[in-house]
């Protein structure tokens, strides 16, 4: 069987994502990577970490430590370590679009993501709200975050809104959706055949019967019971300040929390270094590391790589898990 094909994008060429790249082409692997990116910057990387780097043609098989094969996307202006530059934004773009339209025509078998900096690529004249976003318009799908450690998994029915904004957000189509998503991921993607899935309600010690808010009365207790009607194991709505008690979790294969800040501080906690993000919905499986472009470290050689690392080994075992799906 010929290897799983991962496309590889660094993010932010002046951050610490062409580093970690370097790095991670030094992991023993079973899967191929393509990196999108430009040589320079990633010659660049490979002085500052202190490892050699062999940069093969684009439709190499790139298996070795120490190799990648190469889809050359260059930069508009050469990159300086911890200091972003807004010309360089197209660059970015593109290198997402190219490594996930490779994915889309069956050339690549899921897609690992480094660190974005959405204020630099939005100064450089792109409207861009995230690469959740982005993948999502270009695969024409509905999607859902999720972001995983070996703790827990959680995924979110509403994503970068103002707190604001969230409740009006949480309708009965759009909670439905994300469980449908959800439910179907943990199947396919991750072979849990019949998975149970923890759903918090909005308001505090989920709307105490009406008495602190009636989105979990109104909303999503009809949605959750027509969902069980269909077949899902879904739990809830729980209350989020004791959902995710050790002894509680272990019987979740997920929990669906309602807003950003709701459920990821406990995921971060839990594991930050080995967190992952995750989009699910997607006609191939996408990774991406769950941290920032941590600029203040780019080009001094010590950032830690074991998100970047998790990530890929998380694509590679999905996309394993897909090759095998009955077709």
């Amino acid at each position: 069987m010929t290897p799983v094909r991962l496309a590889l994008v660094p993010g932010e060429p002046a951050g610490i994502g062409p580093e970690l790249c370097v790095r991670l082409a030094h992991q023993p692997r079973q899967h191929s990577l393509t990196v999108f990116a430009d040589r320079r910057t990633l010659q660049a990387a490979s002085d500052v970490v202190g490892l050699p780097l062999r940069l093969l043609d684009a439709d190499a098989s790139a298996t070795q430590p120490g190799e990648l094969a190469l889809v050359e996307i260059p930069n508009e202006v050469e990159p300086v370590f911890g200091n972003p530059e807004p010309r360089n934004a197209a660059a970015v773009i593109r290198a997402l679009r190219e490594a996930a339209q490779g994915c889309l025509d069956g050339r690549f078998d899921g897609v690992v993501t480094g660190p974005v900096h959405k204020a630099v690529i939005n100064e450089g004249g792109i409207a861009y709200s995230g690469t959740t976003e982005l993948l999502a318009e270009q695969a024409g799908r509905d999607v859902v975050m999720m972001l995983a450690n070996d703790v827990v998994r959680v995924a979110l029915v509403t994503t970068h809104l103002p707190l604001r904004a969230v409740a009006d957000a949480i309708t009965p189509d759009a909670l439905a959706r994300t469980l449908r998503i959800v439910h179907d991921a943990l199947r396919d993607d991750f072979g849990i055949a019949e998975p149970t899935v923890a759903v918090l309600g909005l308001n505090p010690h989920a709307g105490e019967a009406g008495h602190l808010g009636r989105e979990e009365l109104d909303v999503v207790e009809p949605t959750l019971d027509r969902l069980r009607a269909q077949g899902l194991r879904l739990v809830g709505p729980l209350p989020a300040d004791t959902a995710f008690l050790p002894a509680r979790l272990r019987g979740f294969d997920a929990v669906v929390a309602m807003y950003h800040d709701q459920g990821l501080p406990v995921l971060k906690y839990s594991g930050f270094e080995r967190a992952v993000n995750l989009t699910l919905g997607l006609p191939y499986p996408r990774v991406a590391v769950d941290h920032g472009t941590a600029l203040e470290l780019a080009g001094t050689g010590v950032a830690d790589p074991s998100s970047l690392f998790a990530a890929a080994d998380t694509c590679a075992r999905i996309a394993h898990i897909r090759r095998n799906l009955p077709a």
